[in-house]
């Protein structure tokens, strides 16, 4: 069995396992049980106001009610927290429900004012933008933190990997100017096999769990990793508003726990070489990927990142009609929004994920997003050249040659 001192790959596959192999079964059993035996009225009782309070459930206590706790969605959480090295995380139906609950636990405490960092994933922005959950937010750059922060700032908001450019952040900066603050990280592109934000002073990190963590495209959920204060808040939340993960949903993710290191390595190893391939295309204006020379002036691969990952974002030369025709004419690439499965997708940001945010944030309109998957990078290459000369044509640029192309 695992323990906290075990490698990263063992605490993937173990974390989580804890009694199930002395239960007589060698995979978790999925409880689809709503409802659940009270005992008497007394502990019945006493059980519901812990697990609504945001505890743990106790020793001989019932677990009442699924929308309080459930088994599954325990052991998914427990894993994820030792895969970030957090006290605990709390699971929700989805990343905007785990975001939300955060927001409305600040909100309820009197401290309504975020401070965020662009860029952020859309739905991020277009719900901090909106003031939807009663928060309010001033914008501003990482320099900017420290002099943003007010009277009633409860959380800093920040994302990096940034969706869907990709810039990098330094984690410590941040939360040194942060200060009492809470930092929020959304650590979505990255996945704790490649950056554990809450080892650089993050509070509370975040993941669309329906990304990397699942890993299939066929699972949605999401959490926050958190000290056992946090955790307990959060717990009251979702207890209250009703957005705990499905218990299928949390035996999916967990399992994708299990495989995660390995398939985030796999599809980091393809991204860094097509990122290099693309380059060459005449119909590429740019190729935003932290791996490329210039693209980590911090220095922050290997000290804050393992790695640069498998998202890729192309500006195409031709401006939205090359961007858009590019899109379309990827056959092996899906085009789809999402990211983090095993099979490649692309997506026009500005068009999609990042439609609702404003004029001066948006992606720029020659903004493409890919996610690479775990196809062979020979094929992926083939495909995604054949769709940059499809765009090379439609705006009059020149393709390469086969022969050039191939080089």
């Amino acid at each position: 069995m695992q323990t906290s001192s075990s490698q990263f790959e063992t605490r993937a596959v173990h974390g989580g396992m804890t009694g199930v192999r002395a239960s007589g079964s060698h995979v978790p059993v999925i409880d689809f049980s709503t409802t659940n035996p009270l005992g008497s009225v007394e502990t019945g009782g006493l059980s519901y106001e812990e697990l609504a309070t945001g505890h743990d459930l106790g020793d001989g206590r019932s677990a009442v009610y699924q929308r309080l706790w459930q088994p599954g969605v325990a052991r998914f959480e427990e894993s994820l927290a030792g895969l970030e090295g957090t006290e605990g995380a709390v699971a929700f139906a989805s990343g905007m429900a785990a975001l939300a609950a955060t927001l409305i636990a600040i909100a309820s405490a009197g401290t309504p004012h975020v401070v965020a960092v662009r860029p952020l994933y859309g739905g991020t922005d277009h719900v901090l933008e909106g003031g939807l959950l009663g928060t309010r937010v001033t914008w501003t750059d990482a320099a900017g933190i420290a002099a943003a922060i007010e009277p009633d700032t409860g959380l800093v908001i920040v994302e990096t990997p940034a969706n869907p450019t990709l810039e990098l952040l330094d984690l410590r900066k941040v939360a040194d100017a942060a200060g009492d603050v809470p930092v929020l990280v959304d650590n979505t592109f990255a996945t704790p096999v490649l950056q554990r934000p809450a080892e650089f002073g993050a509070t509370l990190v975040l993941h669309s769990a329906t990304k990397y963590l699942g890993g299939h495209g066929d699972v949605m959920g999401g959490v926050v990793a958190a000290d056992r204060d946090w955790v307990e808040r959060l717990r009251r939340v979702r207890a209250l508003t009703g957005g705990l993960l499905h218990p299928m949903g949390a035996y999916l993710l967990h399992r994708g726990l299990r495989t995660l290191p390995v398939r985030v390595r796999a599809q980091q190893a393809t991204a860094a070489v097509l990122a290099e391939r693309l380059l060459a295309h005449p119909a590429v204006a740019r190729v935003h990927y932290p791996g490329l020379p210039g693209q980590d002036p911090a220095g922050l691969i290997g000290r804050q990142l393992a790695g640069p990952g498998s998202i890729i974002a192309l500006e195409l030369a031709g401006g939205y009609d090359a961007a858009a025709r590019f899109t379309e004419s990827c056959e092996l690439v899906t085009h789809a929004v999402s990211l983090g499965g095993v099979d490649s997708l692309v997506q026009h940001p500005a068009s999609l994920t990042h439609r609702p945010v404003s004029g001066e944030a948006k992606p720029g309109a020659a903004v493409v997003r890919l996610s690479i998957g775990l196809e062979h990078v020979d094929d992926l290459t083939a495909d995604l050249m054949a769709a940059l000369d499809a765009a090379a044509e439609l705006v009059g640029l020149v393709a390469p040659t086969e022969a050039e192309a191939t080089a």
